[in-house]
């Protein structure tokens, strides 16, 4: 935690949009786990995931597991809570399988305006289709969200966090965000 915000550490080897870890998924787990109140282990291979990586996470830690994937129908929900997760990503919809396990992370402002309360938000600045930054800012998500929201992508450091995030993110700079909790 830092300073009242919690934090996910992401265990991210490469990513549909350019980004390749020159770290190993070991070596990226064990920050994770050292600076991580949750660990995010992805199940979307184009991010270098899948439910076994979330099994092996679940036998190296204690710490919750959200399964980070974009878990376009129930059945993958399914398959990342038989995995092991505590918590599982669902991008661009709702569910209603294990709704109390879900985090949602809309596309758009306009997406989580429909998003139902009962619901943890996440709100990742990254356009998942381009790989760029979204126009809508977490400021402008926070102003419209009163409940639990995540701030996530492109935190390099503690510089980089928002007022107003209940919890970060953190995944391709892992290795400088930890440098600079210290």
């Amino acid at each position: 935690m830092y300073r009242g915000i919690e934090i996910i550490a992401e265990v991210k080897t490469q990513s549909p949009f350019g980004f390749k870890s020159e770290k190993t998924w070991d070596e990226l787990f064990k920050i994770a786990n050292k600076i991580g109140d949750i660990i995010s282990i992805h199940t979307d291979p184009r991010w270098g995931g899948s439910f076994d990586l979330v099994r092996k996470a679940r036998a190296l830690t204690e710490k919750p597991i959200l399964a980070k994937g974009i878990h376009a129908n129930d059945e993958l929900i399914e398959q990342a809570v038989a995995a092991g997760a505590d918590w599982i990503l669902v991008v661009g919809r709702t569910s209603n399988i294990y709704p109390e396990k879900c985090w949602i992370e809309p596309n758009s402002l306009e997406e989580l305006r429909h998003t139902p309360q009962n619901f943890r938000a996440v709100w990742n600045s990254r356009d998942l289709e381009t790989g760029g930054l979204k126009k809508e800012t977490f400021e402008e998500a926070r102003k419209i969200w009163p409940g639990w929201l995540v701030q996530a992508s492109n935190i390099r450091t503690v510089s980089d966090i928002k007022p107003g995030a209940d919890a970060i993110l953190v995944g391709s700079c892992l290795l400088e965000f930890a440098r600079s909790l210290s």
